[in-house]
């Protein structure tokens, strides 16, 4: 029980250190950009002038700085929201439409794609449109093979609801047996920090035979620095009529943003059931 609620305490500090980055857009009185080189540095400030070969930025800290083009990965313009408490620059949260197991109602920016590499197999996502994603996932030993796709019905800074669905089969091994989980995702936040409250109903089919339960989530990231983010991720299995036992999994955990296009994640995970707490010997590594 002391481990259970070391999980929900671990929890509660996410969503504590998320209120505290929310700011007001309007303290940003100029556009600000940040310009992140090949090799991770990060430039913020206004830009001056750029052409095809260099882009010249005026920075709070350093001053006017001429960067070539070619060093440059990518452009973005900066929303208060990714400044922290003390007016630090900390960015967006590199892979935030996801947690560890479970998805949120952000979109996948179009033509934006990730793997996700699990100790238990693949997992990849791919933004087809500016609301749309799928993607496909599997084990080492291709089973099942689920595919999935999510589209965001509404997305601006503060709130984001989408619909998705998960369907899978059992394919070489289980050919007769399938899976299917559509769901609802509503996030509170933005690519640097936001909370997400999911439910679904997930349905197992083998050999014509159907059995279903409703599914819950709640989970969230919140960036710190600019390279490590809180993250809090959980499944819920509530009880159905005494004939299925409830049963929940919390996993929170630490994502560390090694260079501008990947990033490392490991959790602790624990399962709730029966009164009891469980914690697994294995951490979530992704």
């Amino acid at each position: 029980m002391k481990l259970f609620k070391l999980f929900l305490l671990s929890f509660f500090l996410l969503i504590i250190n998320l209120s505290l980055n929310a700011q007001d857009d309007s303290t940003l009185v100029n556009k600000q950009y940040s310009i992140t080189k090949n090799d991770g540095s990060i430039y913020v400030g206004e830009i001056i002038s750029q052409d095809a070969r260099e882009v010249l930025i005026r920075t709070g800290n350093l001053g006017d700085i001429i960067i070539p083009k070619h060093v440059i990965y990518k452009i973005e313009e900066v929303k208060a929201g990714q400044f922290d408490t003390y007016g630090n620059f900390i960015g967006e949260t590199i892979f935030s439409t996801r947690y560890f197991i479970t998805t949120n109602g952000l979109p996948l920016k179009k033509d934006e794609s990730y793997i996700l590499w699990n100790l238990y197999g693949p997992d990849f996502q791919f933004g087809v449109g500016k609301k749309t994603s799928i993607g496909i996932m599997t084990s080492w030993v291709g089973t099942p093979i689920i595919g999935t796709i999510k589209y965001s019905l509404l997305s601006n800074d503060n709130a984001s609801l989408g619909l998705g669905a998960l369907l899978g089969t059992g394919s070489w091994i289980l050919p007769d047996y399938a899976l299917a989980l559509p769901y609802a995702a509503f996030s509170l936040g933005n690519y640097t920090s936001n909370f997400n409250i999911s439910a679904g109903y997930g349905a197992l089919i083998l050999e014509g035979d159907t059995e279903g339960r409703l599914l819950f989530s709640v989970a969230g990231i919140s960036k710190i620095s600019t390279k490590i983010s809180l993250v809090f991720d959980s499944f819920i299995a509530p009880a159905v009529n005494n004939q299925q036992n409830g049963v929940a999994i919390f996993i929170p955990g630490l994502r560390w943003q090694s260079t501008p296009k990947s990033a490392f994640q490991f959790g602790f995970t624990g399962i709730y059931a029966d009164n009891e707490f469980l914690p697994l010997p294995i951490p979530m590594v992704q």
